[in-house]
């Protein structure tokens, strides 16, 4: 199981990351708004954990835009104010679950662990982009029926913009999930993977997936 912590405290981060793991849960943290929204967008979570006051943003508004962006894992929204409005605007905003401070770490991993449980919601297995097919389970990829060999790292990148497929992505966003956000920002690193990638999904041939939109990043799509 892998659970995504979306908290400013430090202190409160650490215990959680620190009791999930002794729990062998792994997990992936962020701090912000902004650094929870792009690591819930990979999708690659069980479960989300939520804290309402963010820099950068509410908690509730992060929720309702990951539900509005189709990010569909289950998230856990934590609270130090216990009142029923507070409650029904978190679940309202697409929260399966709610959890006020101060809480007993037992409770919080027995709630993680149920909805972790709960049945997934269907997702497509394969994609089909103007002739490049992908299969997610598999890692499988082939463009116009020709098998593809792509190393790790070219497969996250191509798994990333599949699931950011048609929206503009920046450098920040892109190496927070092939990296982390301990990569080096001025490394040329991003710039050579998807060279890489595109001369292996992007023959002379065929439309052309990948395009850089200068000044803000880069989007995948016809």
């Amino acid at each position: 199981m892998r659970v995504l912590l979306v908290e400013d405290d430090v202190e409160i981060l650490r215990i959680l990351a620190q009791g999930l793991r002794e729990e062998g849960i792994e997990t992936d943290e962020a701090r912000t708004y902004r650094e929870g929204q792009t690591r819930a967008r990979l999708g690659n979570h069980d479960v989300i954990v939520l804290d309402i006051m963010l820099p950068g943003g509410s908690g509730v508004d992060l929720c309702r835009a990951l539900r509005d962006e189709d990010v569909r894992t289950p998230i856990l929204m934590l609270t130090a104010l216990d009142s029923v409005p507070e409650r029904v605007t978190g679940l309202e905003s697409g929260a399966d679950d709610y959890l006020a401070k101060p809480f007993d770490l037992r409770e919080l991993f027995a709630r993680i662990r149920a909805l972790a449980r709960r049945p997934p919601e269907l997702a497509p297995e394969t994609v089909d982009v103007e002739g490049l097919q992908v299969d997610l389970r598999s890692r499988r990829v082939s463009r116009d029926g020709r098998p593809l060999r792509l190393t790790n790292k070219e497969w996250e990148l191509l798994e990333f913009f599949i699931r950011n497929h048609d929206r503009v992505v920046g450098r920040a966003e892109i190496t927070a999930y092939v990296w982390d956000e301990n990569h080096d920002p001025f490394s040329n690193a991003l710039e050579m993977l998807i060279a890489r990638l595109r001369r292996k999904v992007d023959p002379g041939d065929g439309a052309p997936l990948i395009h850089t939109v200068r000044g803000a990043g880069y989007r995948f799509g016809p």
